[in-house]
């Protein structure tokens, strides 16, 4: 096995795609695993290397790390992406839990038969929009800098920029109503590791295709 971290996961977004996400702000290369069965998700398990039974896992620095937040905050410290101190991290993870409730009901969203998605896709731009899209256009209007928190890019940066784009995704216009968060974008888009990400052939994984949504609930249920 080479010094890279090895991603274990299905070829698509899911709760693997933030780690790739922070990886890549951070430059650093990494390989995949892909599952294509339930089989291989269980032997996994059978042969000790999932310590819930569940990816994502990450093998890094020689252990087999489970749980995305976990995963994240070991990634994050590593390569200097937790802030300068106890209470500029304590600030990070407070961005970071809260973008990850509206990570997962962007992340859900796909996956809802095709008659519940227009009521879905209401309710994540009622909540983005009003609860927590402002909350981040606050944020970078008191705090001054081009980042979140001091004046280096964080985690919570990149958890930002993830959600922001996946949201556009799904309604073009998402940022209307909030100028710094536009230019938020623009800026972190064009960091050369994250705009090297964003290019065609990376390893961002693009929105799920329907046709693959039944193998996908076949391996993880």
């Amino acid at each position: 096995m080479s010094g890279k971290p090895r991603l274990t996961y299905i070829n698509g977004r899911g709760r693997m795609e933030s780690i790739r996400w922070l990886l890549a702000a951070a430059g650093v290369e990494f390989e995949e695993v892909f599952l294509q069965t339930r089989e291989q998700l269980l032997k996994l398990g059978q042969d000790g290397s999932l310590l819930f039974q569940q990816v994502p896992m990450v093998e890094i620095d020689g252990m087999k790390l489970v749980q995305t937040r976990a995963i994240l905050n070991y990634i994050a410290g590593k390569y200097n992406l937790y802030g300068k101190d106890l209470k500029e991290r304590a600030l990070i993870d407070m961005y970071v839990e809260g973008m990850a409730d509206l990570y997962d009901i962007i992340m859900n969203h796909d996956f809802k038969p095709a008659n519940e998605k227009e009521k879905d896709l209401a309710n994540i731009m009622d909540k983005a929009t009003n609860r927590y899209l402002p909350v981040f256009e606050k944020v970078l209007k008191d705090h001054g800098h081009d980042f979140l928190v001091g004046n280096k890019l964080s985690k919570a940066d990149v958890s930002l920029l993830e959600n922001i784009l996946w949201l556009e995704e799904l309604k073009p216009d998402a940022l209307a109503k909030f100028p710094l968060l536009q230019s938020f974008k623009a800026r972190m888009s064009n960091m050369p590791n994250i705009k090297k990400f964003l290019q065609p052939g990376s390893a961002k994984k693009p929105l799920i295709q329907e046709k693959d949504i039944p193998n996908v609930m076949a391996i993880f249920h």
